[in-house]
């Protein structure tokens, strides 16, 4: 399995940015993309074998799922893609281990491919950072997600809107950005207004953008 950075504070300690070390990660992040890109089929396989992800169910990730932290929208966009949608107010790394937030993770990315309709191959992503605190900042599970379809999912992202993004993310953000290389660039900050005009109709919104 491809190494990504690893970055959350101990239990009980808060998220320090001074702490961390950028050039460092952006390093290993570069040592990584080369050691994938050797044998790009090969490495997905065994990932895909040494995660586990054939075992993963609903069961298998209960537990993280009924925080409501993040799940699969009901309806496609109007663009008939899938939506994983990321409620980042209901996220506390302290709250459960992080191989289990990663399970989630990979479970929420399979059923969204699986609802792919004919024809269709790209998913799109939604981070509600409305009410998000330095509490509920990850950039280990960030990097993660970001790295799932770099190296394991790729061409499957298509867009990743960040709703209402609070002053207090703009740090959190300009220290991941680098680390989430080309995918970056399908960051749009956007309202929740934009949300709902643009990629959904009226019966489709989800739930948690629904005046």
């Amino acid at each position: 399995m491809a190494c990504c950075l690893r970055l959350r504070p101990p239990p009980g300690q808060p998220f320090d940015l001074v702490s961390i070390n950028p050039k460092k990660h952006i390093k290993i992040a570069k040592l990584c993309i080369r050691n994938c890109a050797a044998n790009p089929e090969n490495t997905n396989k065994r990932w895909r074998h040494e995660f586990g992800v054939s075992e993963l169910s609903e069961e298998s990730v209960q537990c993280v799922a009924e925080t409501g932290k993040a799940y699969v929208h009901d309806h496609l966009d109007i663009y008939n893609r899938p939506v994983l949608i990321v409620e980042a107010s209901k996220h506390f790394p302290e709250e459960h281990e992080y191989h289990d937030d990663e399970r989630l993770c990979v479970f929420l990315i399979e059923k969204a491919l699986r609802k792919l309709p004919d024809g269709k191959e790209e998913i799109l992503g939604i981070f509600d950072l409305r009410g998000f605190g330095m509490q509920n900042a990850d950039i280990k599970f960030l990097t993660f997600l970001f790295d799932a379809f770099y190296y394991y999912y790729p061409r499957r992202l298509c867009e990743v809107l960040f709703v209402e993004a609070p002053f207090v993310f703009k740090p959190v953000w300009q220290l991941a950005k680098p680390l989430l290389k080309s995918y970056a660039s399908l960051v749009r900050f956007c309202s929740e207004k934009t949300v709902i005009d643009e990629y959904f109709t009226a019966e489709t919104i989800p739930s948690n953008f629904k005046e």
